[in-house]
């Protein structure tokens, strides 16, 4: 790798110091007493227990146990104007906020236009996270 690329990815993951060591399941999220995550820098991010249960309420009992914490949203230096969600109960999700949920079709990644983030991010304000990526 060249210094100009080490150097970018350095500072990437400088950026991406907001990120969850580890993600934890809704189901584990609904049963403490004050949902969190801890950071990457060590400190911690807050669920909102509104929000939780609002995703609860988008799913079926045995999906609670697959959707992870906070959904990430990647941005991607590879395509411009887009960003990526990838795990098929986390794509459940954000399609069924935008409305374009179909039952029929089961995808494990998807890619789309970023003017959609701010939807996203307005109704999934604390179970939603960025991630910036070098491809």
């Amino acid at each position: 790798m060249s210094q100009p690329d080490e150097i970018i990815n350095k500072e990437i993951s400088r950026i991406n110091l907001h990120l969850p060591r580890a993600r934890k399941s809704l189901v584990k999220l609904l049963n403490e007493d004050t949902p969190k995550v801890q950071l990457r820098d060590g400190s911690f991010h807050y669920f909102k227990r509104e929000e939780l249960e609002y995703l609860k309420s988008l799913l079926e009992e045995w999906e609670l146990e697959k959707l992870n914490l906070p959904i990430v949203l990647e941005i991607t230096t590879a395509w411009h104007g887009y960003f990526r969600v990838r795990g098929e109960i986390e794509i459940k999700v954000i399609e069924k906020i935008l409305g374009i949920y179909n039952i029929l079709e089961e995808k494990k990644e998807i890619t789309l236009p970023r003017y959609l983030l701010s939807k996203i991010r307005k109704t999934l304000p604390t179970t939603t996270t960025y991630a910036f990526i070098m491809e």
